[in-house]
């Protein structure tokens, strides 16, 4: 016999609902008892005064108190195993809620869990009536002929009381899920802390993901489409210099294609450095800047101040003509970060700064702040809302949990400051 589908996905939730119901009424009943005796004790040492009272109220008390503690567990079994309900483990710091789901809330539930199976045990019980009466000597049916009719009523009350069950076992079920998760699992708050720090984590993910790409794709350029550039510039002027007796038509498409070859070098180191400039991995900070300052299309006064460190692994009595220290290094996104806020604030200045005559950066460490300042006087009136520039400036800060703020009335000066978090 083949049970339908149907029937047997109900069939299968109603044995998972009754065990859910019948493993919560044992956690649940067993505070419940403690109630009782407790109550009992103190009532005795009231009314009935006896001398052993007092000290199996001693004993009761820490007995109440570690099952309003020990049953979680349990429960966030139960609830697992039997629902695929996953209730976080709550600290012993958070024992009010552990206290108020096992004392309080277990003791009203139990009382509806009773209910419920003893329904159950009455619907089976009615339903099986006429069964029960055969088992009976059959004296009995015979000097008792009409129990079939009040037999028959009790099998279908048995029957409609069976069919009410599923529906209301699913309902306890599910309130009891709604109660748990309210008292037992994460609060709102909790939930939000943790939320923010998994968007905390994917987001530190991501940027440094996207960093090491970038790093990835200015090693594949230095190494390979560079080298064959630089390699066919050398070929060319090599051609340019020993082929001297080819026609005048020859000489000029040599000579055009040694200067395209000689731009698209440049080209593609002013690409490179956009990317991830190598000087920023192997020398710092400082120097890189260096390289944005003197290469910056107007004079730019350069201040780094950075706290220094003595190099791992080097002694403290350097001999003479070796730096004593050297500047200390943040995260390779903290310096990726202020390395292309100032590159992008000094192009920014070259372009768009009217009557701009200098730059000045400024970058500084304050403890866990790295703070930097790019100042120019042009005429100001620089909106930070305008351009996609300066907007995806404040975005590659905040991906660091950095501030970006920016001044720039209407006549100069534009002071544009940055502050990026840099733990010790």
């Amino acid at each position: 016999m083949t049970v339908p589908p149907r029937l047997r996905r109900a069939l299968v939730r109603m044995r998972r609902d009754i065990a859910f119901i019948a493993a919560g009424m044992t956690l649940h009943l067993l505070p419940l008892l403690l109630h009782c005796w407790v109550v009992t004790l103190l009532l005795g040492t009231v009314f009935d005064p006896d001398p052993d009272t007092p000290v199996v109220l001693a004993f009761s008390l820490p007995l109440l108190f570690v099952a309003g503690w020990g049953l979680t567990e349990p429960q966030r079994w139960r609830f697992r195993a039997l629902c695929g309900v996953e209730l976080p483990r709550l600290r012993f710091t958070e024992i009010k809620r552990q206290f108020g789901y096992n004392l309080l809330i277990g003791p009203l539930l139990v009382v509806l869990e009773l209910l419920l199976l003893a329904l159950l045990l009455a619907a089976v019980a009615a339903a099986l009536v006429l069964v029960w009466v055969w088992l009976v000597p059959p004296q009995w049916r015979r000097d008792h002929g009409g129990y079939v009719v009040p037999g028959g009523y009790l099998t279908v009350a048995g029957l409609l009381a069976l069919a009410a069950v599923p529906p209301l076992a699913g309902g306890l079920v599910r309130l009891e899920i709604l109660v748990g998760r309210a008292v037992l699992g994460v609060s709102r708050s909790d939930e939000l802390a943790r939320r923010v720090e998994d968007l905390t984590e994917s987001r530190a993910g991501a940027v440094d993901a996207a960093d090491a790409e970038r790093r990835r794709i200015e090693r594949d350029l230095h190494d390979g489409a560079q080298q064959r550039l630089v390699s066919l510039a050398l070929n060319l002027g090599l051609a340019k210099a020993t082929l001297t007796d080819l026609p005048p038509e020859a000489q000029q498409v040599i000579d055009a294609a040694h200067r395209e070859a000689k731009d698209a070098i440049e080209e593609l180191n002013n690409l490179v450095r956009g990317l991830h400039p190598a000087v920023l991995d192997e020398l710092g900070l400082d120097a890189a800047l260096s390289g944005l300052a003197a290469r910056a299309p107007l004079p730019v006064r350069l201040r780094v101040d950075l706290p220094t460190d003595l190099p791992s692994g080097l002694p403290a009595d350097l001999p003479m003509g070796l730096p004593a220290d050297l500047p200390q290094r943040m995260a390779p996104a903290v310096e990726a970060v202020a390395y292309f806020v100032v590159s992008e604030a000094l192009t920014n200045i070259a372009k768009h700064a009217r009557e701009a005559t200098r730059a000045e950066v400024t970058v500084t460490r304050l403890g866990e702040i790295l703070r930097v300042v790019i100042a120019d006087d042009g005429s100001g009136g620089a909106d930070p809302s305008g351009g996609s520039g300066l907007k995806g400036l404040a975005q590659r800060v905040r991906s660091v949990d950095g501030t970006f703020r920016m001044s720039s009335p209407v006549g100069g000066p534009t002071m544009m400051s940055v502050e990026l978090p840099c733990p010790m």
